[in-house]
This record gives structure tokens, C-alpha cells and sequence, in this order.
């Protein structure tokens, strides 16, 4: 279809759009253009609805509610990850919801990290987020190995972009372990993970993802591509809720690899509570499991995958590319000549799920944005981050919020603003 400014257009589209019905399920504030999808999802009525029912579960059932209730919490991680492996291309064995994408990092690391020989060296990138790169300098030191000369960290081009040829090139006989985001938290640009994943194993080497900016949004393959671990969040495309729960995959062939970081939710459920010194572990991925489930956390997450799961992921991903190109076609219409840059990819293979623009006053656009009823998203020191969520943005959604902020360049209101940061960004 041809996608132009009209907004007579935007509404044709949504007339059109298979998932519109998915709108009424979110909570949106009238006169709001939610653009800020891809930090924090919107809370949904089913969502809402599995939350409360887990504070049934517990008023009515006290400590059966582990095994008793509406949402028995003892097999609650188990099948969260069931409702979770399609989106990720994974059996349901190799996926678990646990912990926090952090938490689950080390957990990965200390499990497949094992430094011997030459091979002692980890390979992420420069653009990665920045809590994966402090794992992963603590998971060297913790090993006696200074991460000066032990992380390599695989330049960018341009800033703002990786070429998968300078990944591959760095890779050598002395990397152990690759840690790469499937899409890169800043520009929202997509990595080629099937091609990466056969480098590093050509290369002998272990190879994780960041799926914190793809999980919900994009379909994947892991199991597929033999991708040997990966971990997430869930606040964001899949719509957990703050700090929600994290998840994580680790590929069949390595099941039965004994964790790094052992504890009591590691065990094998049927002698967990047999209380042994000595620890059996789960023969799936909820050996890599440490603490005990965050019930009130996990709750809310099976209403938001029942609503993905009726969604579809692959319809999931052909609307959120619409949205984000119809974005950019309106940007490159209307604000390139205001000084704005789009540097997230713009073919469908390579960009992620969000719109990702440069100014040199985006701090305080962005404040004049929140003042006009549209939540945008900034990255310093320039970065304006736009994400329409196929579930619950619209067209209509997307026209506006390009027409609001061309009129904020136009009438220049972004100058009543300061051009830093607030606290939270």
C-alpha cells in the first residue's frame, strides 16, 4: 500500500489492520500517543486480570496456592516458558521465565564461560547496553582476567551501526564466548544472528544474545540457528510490567550442563523438597533457575503472552514494520529539514522494532513532546527513540504524533526546555 501523510489514509490502514481489535485490550490514556513501547510496555486487561488472580490464589490458599488455585505458582516458570518458546524458535525444554536479563546473564556466563588454554578472551560489541558489558567485566575479574585486555569490543562504523563482516573479522582462536543484542538498543538495527551464531561455532566459541530489544517484536529462531543461550526482559514488547520478570534459552544440546550458579529453584522439581545437600538439576532449562519465583512479577505475564499468542508473532512483525515504515516515510516528509536524522536501518531485514531519530536538541524536543501528550523515549546525548507497538499504536497514532512534532519545530516551543536529560530519560 501507499503509505502518505493523509489522515484520511492512517485511518484507512487502521481500517484495515487485522490486529486493531488488540487496542481496546490496553490501557491508554485519551489525548496520549504511547511511543515509549519499546522501555516499558502498557499494562493490558488480561495482564491485570492474571495478576489479580494470583493475589486470589493467594488469599484464598495461603501456601497451597503452590500447588493449588487458578495459577499454581510452583509450575507457573515452567509454563510461562512454554507460552514464551515460540516467539523465540525454541522447544519449550530450552526456555524458562526467571530471575532478571542481568541475573540471567551471570547465570549464563558462569555456566558457559570457562576459560582454558588460549581460549580466554569474550567478544561483545560498542553500541551493546551497558548493563551487559558490566557483566561481563565481572564474570572476567571473577575468573582473574582483566577485562582491558580480555573484552573485546567490536568498533562501530559510523556510531551508530554494526557490520556483521567487523563481528565475524574479530572473532579468533582466543575467544571463548560472544555476547551480541539481536537488535541494538540505540539505532534499533537487526543483526544477522544465524549468520554470526555459524561464525562463532566455525570459530569454536560459545554465542549468546540480548534479546531485551527483538523478544515480542520480532520472531526468531534460536533453536534453528543453534544459538547456545540468550536472555531477556519482558516490560518491554512483551508487556510484563516494571522490572517484570526476565527470561532465558539455553539450546538442547547443552542441557544437562550443570549451572554456574546453583540454587534450590535449580533442582529437578520431583526431589526439590526432598531438601538433599547434594543438588539434583533440572534436566530442562529450569536447571539455570536460582531463587524463588517473583510470583507477583511472573502473574502478569501470562495474560500479556495470552494476548501475544492470539496475536501472532509473524502478524506481530508485519504491523510493526508498517508502523515503522509509515514513520519514516512521514519523517522523511515532513522534519528532515528541521535537523532531524534517521540512523536506525531502514530495510525491513535490518531494523528492529523502533524508529530511531538524531537532533541536536533532543532532549528538550523530547520534553516538549511530553507536554503535547506524546511519550518518546531519549538516549544521551542526541537520540529520540520512536516505537509504535503493533498491539496497541495505530496509524492514526503514528500521523500524529510526526504532525505535533513537526509543529514543535515550527513554532519552536522546544525552547522553553533546558536541553538535559531528566533523571529517568
Amino acid at each position: 500500500m501507499s503509505l502518505s501523510q493523509s489522515i484520511t489514509n492512517a485511518k484507512q490502514f487502521d481500517d484495515k489492520d487485522p490486529l486493531a481489535k488488540f487496542r481496546n485490550e490496553f490501557y491508554l490514556k485519551t489525548n496520549t500517543f504511547y511511543m515509549d513501547g519499546n522501555s516499558l510496555g502498557l499494562l493490558s486487561k488480561r495482564a491485570e486480570f492474571t495478576l489479580l488472580q494470583s493475589l486470589e490464589d493467594w488469599k484464598h490458599h495461603g501456601i497451597d496456592g503452590w500447588t493449588e488455585g487458578q495459577q499454581p505458582w510452583f509450575y507457573m516458570a515452567e509454563n510461562l516458558g512454554e507460552m514464551t518458546s515460540h516467539l523465540i524458535g525454541a522447544h519449550p525444554s530450552e526456555t524458562m521465565i526467571t530471575g532478571s536479563i542481568t541475573t540471567n546473564l551471570h547465570q549464563m556466563l558462569a555456566t558457559f564461560f570457562k576459560p582454558s588454554g588460549h581460549k580466554t578472551k569474550i567478544l561483545a560489541d560498542s553500541l551493546t547496553f551497558p548493563s551487559d558489558i558490566y557483566a561481563l567485566q565481572s564474570q572476567l575479574e571473577l575468573h582473574g582476567l582483566s577485562p582491558e585486555t580480555h573484552l573485546i569490543q567490536v568498533p562501530s562504523q559510523n556510531g551508530r551501526t554494526l557490520l556483521e563482516d567487523d563481528i565475524i573479522e574479530a572473532i579468533d582462536e582466543t575467544v571463548a564466548l560472544i555476547l551480541l543484542p539481536s537488535v541494538l538498543y540505540r539505532s534499533g538495527q537487526l543483526l544477522d544472528i544465524e549468520r554470526l551464531t555459524k561464525a562463532a561455532h566455525d570459530h569454536g566459541a560459545m554465542i549468546g544474545l540480548d534479546l531485551a530489544h527483538s523478544i515480542g517484536a520480532i520472531p526468531h529462531s534460536l533453536h534453528e540457528w543453534n544459538v547456545d543461550f540468550a536472555v531477556w526482559c519482558t516490560y518491554k514488547y512483551l508487556n510484563s510490567g516494571p522490572g517484570g520478570v526476565g527470561g532465558l534459552f539455553v539450546h538442547e544440546n547443552h542441557l544437562g550442563r550443570r549451572p554456574g550458579l546453583a540454587g534450590w529453584f535449580s533442582s529437578k522439581k520431583e526431589v526439590q523438597f526432598d531438601m538433599s545437600h547434594t543438588l539434583t538439576p533440572a534436566e530442562t532449562a529450569g536447571a539455570y533457575q536460582i531463587g524463588t519465583p517473583h510470583i507477583f512479577s511472573m502473574a502478569p505475564l501470562i495474560g500479556a503472552l495470552d494476548i501475544m499468542n492470539e496475536a501472532g508473532i509473524e502478524n506481530i512483525r508485519k504491523k510493526s514494520l508498517s508502523l515503522t515504515r509509515y514513520l519514516i516515510n512521514l519523517v522523511e516528509e515532513n522534519l528532515l529539514e528541521d535537523g532531524f536524522v534517521i540512523t536506525n536501518p531502514t530495510e525491513d531485514t535490518r531494523r528492529g522494532g523502533h524508529v530511531c531519530l538524531e537532533h541536536d536538541e533532543a532532549a528538550r524536543i523530547c520534553k516538549a513532546l511530553k507536554q503535547e501528550g506524546v511519550i518518546p523515549d531519549f538516549r544521551a546525548p542526541n537520540v529520540i527513540r520512536l516505537a509504535p507497538i503493533a498491539l496497541y499504536s495505530s496509524y492514526e497514532d503514528v500521523y500524529y504524533v510526526v504532525e505535533i512534532l513537526k509543529s514543535i519545530m515550527r513554532e519552536k516551543t522546544y525552547q522553553q526546555f533546558s536541553n538535559k536529560r531528566n533523571v529517568i530519560a
